[in-house]
């Protein structure tokens, strides 16, 4: 079958032999061609397939070394060789085919190439041989394997590897449990190969093998081979895999159980029967059942006769007719028919009859569901419709049935007034579309027509009744030129099975629909309301250290400055101070906080007391001197023209109003900028009452114009990037509007973004009536003075308050300019008597201006220092360079006044104590606390004042306490209010109601965090003797036990 070409290549001296080899005629299916060389050509040597080398003449062992190493691996090598030089190629013979020894005869010569030509061929066959079976095993889709007696694959096809999964590298020289990918060799698999070999016969089997995929199951024929000698050396196997052959088997035994089941459980009945109806081939229990009987045998005797024996008459002869009408294969037709059973009920079958061929015969195949009660439920609903039809007549005014397959309708039903609508005489016929174009044009409101024309047409209702068997439309109609509430409703009338009757009514419903309005308005404000309230309280808890946030900055930078200062007692003293003053501040935000709700309900009021104007903005200043070195702002306060410093006001409020302003100022301002202050008296007041104008001034973000008229309304903020990362509730400015309103003041804002906002606050006080001190000063009189400020407000306010003490007063905005007159003075020997000068000019510092002037005016002349910050820092510098005393801003006159006159009667000023020394207290005091940080303080205040305290954790413990004790053991009791067990108003009740009359009548004082007006009520009302707020103010708590236990 295959040809061969072979190519010769004849190499070295010509001889007998090459001849020989020419003349010999190749084998069958054999070709051959020549080359000749009497020395080694590369070319012709890589295109041969046979090498003959006669070596006589050449170095026998060079060249037998160079055709070895150059020649094609697949390429035979037969050397022509003298005896003699075989002894010579011992180390080259590898790569030799054959020696023929020269000289040799003829015969012998053709007698070996004869030979070789028959082993070549040999060679030839087997590889056609090997390349037929290997053709055939690896396209086979069977496995096909070879094992050795161990059960190792020697050999296996390429369907044994597709199975599975792997390389036949893999595979070859491996056992099962490897190929197969589980952890065992399969114990089926070794006995049936055993048998075989022991047998030494073929076995065919199905084996279920496991695999590390799952289980696969193998059709087997397995056989034995036999050794040289006969012995059995393994076995040959070949496989089918039937794997899914057997999943399909298990399906259809599966679906066939299934479809039986089905058969004869569902709730439709199933029959097969012949054409003629003598035979019934299938019956489920369904079908005999709806059919009325209880086997196959009762419906035959019954007489079955291509329809059951219980059809009602009526029905009999045209369900035979439909059914012989039939005569193609899958003709079909349905029907409903009746059949009555033997107990009388009367059942409604539906039912379906197709005609079907299988394996050459016709039958018929019946389906029968029993719509008993479907047809009995569309009874009711024919029954329900004729109600609702009824119902409508009676309930709407104007009624009609109209046909919407053709849009003609009568007239059921009207009234005088309305009747227009339908203007026919009783029973003719009307067009709908005609009498509802009248209707709208003379009655429907003129917004609601184009809807009304819409609703009503025959396509929207015949569309909208397919959905539903109702629809309704309401509308505005005009009637006396008032508008009414109408509706429009239509029922569908009859069965709709090519049919589309349908009945309409108009009715009013102008009362229902304008309650329903009320109440849906009544639901939507009041849902406003909720969600507006629910926003304000979120709003408000997420925000609110908007408005506390400044005191308490002060409260923890001064705390940090004491500490650092802690061994200089006079400067932790004046922080103290300080975080008293913002503590206080903090405690009357907290409850403005709490009081908004007071505000707005008008149930908060004014406290009006004596006030000084300078103390009130020296606090301010003070609250802010933190956050304005933080943020490296520049803050100015002054007051001009300001004649009445005592005047009558809630200085909370106030005060709460103008920081409030101050802080959102230093808050919305960068580093660098200005915040300024600047208090005016003006005229224009009632007799015994002065105007003051505060205007707060900023170089900060600015506000837009939209958000400004906004900017009183609790919660708003400035939606800007600027300001988008500070804190707060946007509660602030609607506390300060309302204080402000309670003042009986006014507010004014402007602002520009990126320019900076100004607010102008303005206050009718009443002012204090007692005896002024005289302004002047004799000793000061016509003296001359010297006010140095690079503010020109400062400098005009110092010099108008000086005049107004009697003193000649000039003013220069440089310290420069300052020495300068200075030394024109001296020269012409009219001296400054007083200079007054700002700490941070421009030019030159200060203390370095008042340094120069003590070197040319010498110790006489006072220099006092002004300035808007905490000078206790660089007081003792000032004091070298010769600074008499300071004054702060804003500067009043009363505050010029009194520091000028220390100067002038040369008093030096000391810190005293305000209520003198402290008298040192006695008695055993009754604490009910159940916090243990509010013990420990009440404990030490009272022990420092020299009593005894006693702790109670809660109200019960503390009647209990005082039950015990006897008369005169505690002269008094500090109650709180919230404790667990017993409260103190409870605990206060109990202690009244004891037997003992002194220990009933013991002095008690609600000391508690409760601290609105209502509150000091109830402990009153409780029988308490007083009311004391936390945090506790040691002076008022003092004051009040000295009060009551002397």
């Amino acid at each position: 079958m295959y040809h061969c070409h072979v190519h010769f290549y004849l190499l070295g001296s010509q001889c007998k032999i090459f001849e020989i080899v020419r003349e010999t005629a190749p084998l069958e299916h054999f070709t051959h061609t020549f080359a000749e060389g009497a020395v080694l050509e590369e070319g012709l040597l890589s295109e041969s397939d046979v090498i003959l080398a006669n070596l006589r003449g050449l170095n026998a062992e060079e060249t037998v070394r160079k055709l070895v190493s150059e020649k094609r691996r697949d390429a035979e090598l037969i050397l022509l060789a003298e005896k003699g030089q075989v002894e010579l190629l011992k180390g080259e013979l590898s790569g030799v085919k054959d020696i023929w020894i020269c000289p040799m005869s003829a015969e012998e010569a053709g007698f070996r190439f004869l030979r070789w030509q028959q082993a070549y061929k040999l060679g030839r066959d087997f590889w056609e041989t090997s390349h037929f079976f290997a053709a055939t095993i690896n396209n086979v889709p069977n496995l096909v394997w070879y094992k050795d007696k161990n059960g190792i694959h020697e050999k296996v096809n390429d369907s044994f590897c597709r199975t599975v999964n792997k390389t036949r590298q893999q595979v070859e020289g491996q056992g099962h449990a490897y190929i197969w990918d589980v952890e065992h060799d399969d114990p089926a698999c070794i006995e049936s190969e055993r048998e075989v070999m022991e047998g030494r016969r073929t076995c065919v089997s199905e084996e279920t093998i496991q695999t590390g995929a799952g289980t696969r199951t193998l059709t087997t024929y397995k056989s034995p081979l036999f050794d040289l000698d006969g012995s059995v050396m393994g076995t040959v196997g070949v496989a089918i895999d039937v794997t899914q052959e057997r999943l399909y088997e298990q399906e259809i035994i599966q679906k066939n159980h299934t479809l039986e089941k089905i058969f004869n459980t569902i709730d439709c009945g199933v029959m097969c029967h012949t054409v003629d109806g003598a035979e019934v081939i299938s019956i489920n229990k369904v079908a005999l059942r709806i059919l009325g009987y209880e086997s196959q045998e009762e419906m035959m005797t019954d007489g079955f006769d291509m329809v059951a024996g219980n059809v009602v008459e009526e029905d009999r002869d045209e369900l035979l007719e439909c059914i012989k009408n039939l005569k193609e294969d899958g003709d079909s037709v349905s029907l409903e028919y009746r059949i009555r059973h033997r107990d009388g009920e009367v059942l409604h079958i539906m039912g379906n009859v197709k005609l079907i061929r299988e394996n050459g015969k016709l039958f018929y195949q019946r389906f029968l569901l029993d719509c008993t009660a479907r047809k009995l439920q569309e009874a009711r609903n024919e029954r329900r419709q004729a109600e609702l039809v009824q119902a409508l007549s009676i309930d709407y005014n104007i009624v009609c049935f109209v046909d919407l397959g053709t849009g003609v309708g009568i007239p059921i039903r009207s009234n005088e007034k309305d009747g227009r609508i339908f203007a026919v005489a009783p029973g003719n016929t009307i067009v709908l579309s005609q009498c509802m174009e009248r209707y709208i044009e003379e009655f429907v409101y003129v917004e609601d027509r184009e809807m009304f024309r819409q609703a009503v047409s025959v396509e929207v209702l015949r569309e909208e009744l397919e959905k539903n068997k109702q629809y309704y439309v309401n509308y505005r109609a005009v009637f006396d030129d008032n508008i009414k509430y109408f509706q429009v409703k239509a029922v569908r009338a009859g069965e709709w099975d090519g049919h589309f009757g349908a009945v309409l009514g108009l009715r009013s419903v102008d009362g229902e629909t304008r309650s329903e309005l009320e109440k849906k308005t009544a639901l939507e404000t009041a849902l406003r309301q909720a969600n507006a309230a629910s926003k304000a309280k979120s709003i408000f808890l997420s925000n609110m250290s908007h408005d506390i946030r400044t005191p308490m900055n002060a409260i923890v930078g001064f705390t940090a400055l004491a500490i650092t200062h802690i061994d200089n007692r006079e400067q932790v003293e004046e922080y103290l101070k300080k975080i008293m003053t913002s503590g206080n501040h903090l405690l009357s935000l907290i409850n403005d906080v709490l009081d908004m709700s007071r505000i707005e309900s008008g149930k908060i009021h004014l406290e009006e007391k004596l006030c000084r104007l300078p103390d009130i903005l020296h606090e301010l200043r003070n609250i802010l001197q933190a956050d304005i070195h933080a943020k490296q702002l520049d803050l100015y306060i002054d007051a001009v023209d300001i004649l009445d410093e005592e005047i009558y006001c809630d200085r909370l409020r106030l005060n709460q109003v103008l920081l409030n302003l101050l802080s959102n100022a230093v808050k919305y301002t960068g580093a660098g900028g200005i915040v300024s202050m600047r208090i005016r008296e003006k005229a224009g007041a009632p007799s015994g009452y002065a105007y003051y104008e505060f205007l707060i001034k900023d170089t900060g973000v600015g506000m837009s114009e939209e958000f400004v008229n906004h900017i009183f309304e609790p919660f708003e903020r400035e939606k800007t990037s600027t300001i988008s990362g500070i804190q707060g509730t946007g509660l602030g400015m609607a506390i300060t509007k309302n204080i402000v309103d309670m003042m009986n003041g006014t507010i004014e804002v402007k602002s520009e973004q990126g320019v900076g906002t100004e607010i102008t606050v303005g206050f009718t006080f009443r002012l204090h009536e007692g005896a002024r001190e005289p302004q002047d000063i004799p000793q000061l009189k016509n003296c001359r003075a010297l006010v140095v400020d690079d503010d020109f407000n400062t400098c005009d306010s110092v010099t108008l308050m000086l005049g107004q003490i009697g003193i000649r007063a000039e003013w220069t905005l440089s310290g420069k300019e300052a020495l300068l007159r200075t030394h024109q003075a001296v020269t012409r020997g009219d001296n400054y008597n007083i200079y007054v000068i700002d700490w941070m000019l421009p030019d030159m510092n200060g203390v370095e201006v008042a340094r120069r002037i003590r070197k040319e005016m010498g110790d006489d002349v006072p220099i006092i220092l002004l300035t808007a910050y905490d000078w206790s820092d660089i007081e003792e510098e000032a004091k070298e360079a010769g600074v008499s005393a300071f004054c702060g801003k804003p500067l009043f006159l009363s505050e010029l006044r009194s520091c000028l006159n220390s100067i002038v009667t040369a008093e030096v000023e000391e810190k005293t104590v305000e209520d003198g020394p402290k008298r040192q207290l006695t008695g055993r005091i009754l604490l009910a606390e159940d916090n243990e940080v509010n013990q420990e303080i009440a404990v030490a205040i009272l022990e420092d004042a020299g009593f005894t305290a006693e702790v109670a954790d809660n109200g019960q413990i503390a009647v209990d306490m005082l039950e015990r004790s006897k008369p005169g053991y505690y002269q008094l009791v500090l109650m709180d209010v919230q404790m667990p067990e017993l409260d103190g108003y409870g605990a206060t009740r109990k202690i009244r109601a004891l037997e003992n009359h002194e220990l009933a009548s013991i002095p008690i004082f609600a000391m508690t965090a409760n601290a609105f007006e209502e509150d000091r009520q109830e402990a009153l009302k409780c029988g308490m003797n007083g009311h004391l707020a936390k945090p506790i103010n040691i002076k008022v708590l003092l004051e009040t036990l000295n009060r009551v236990l002397n």
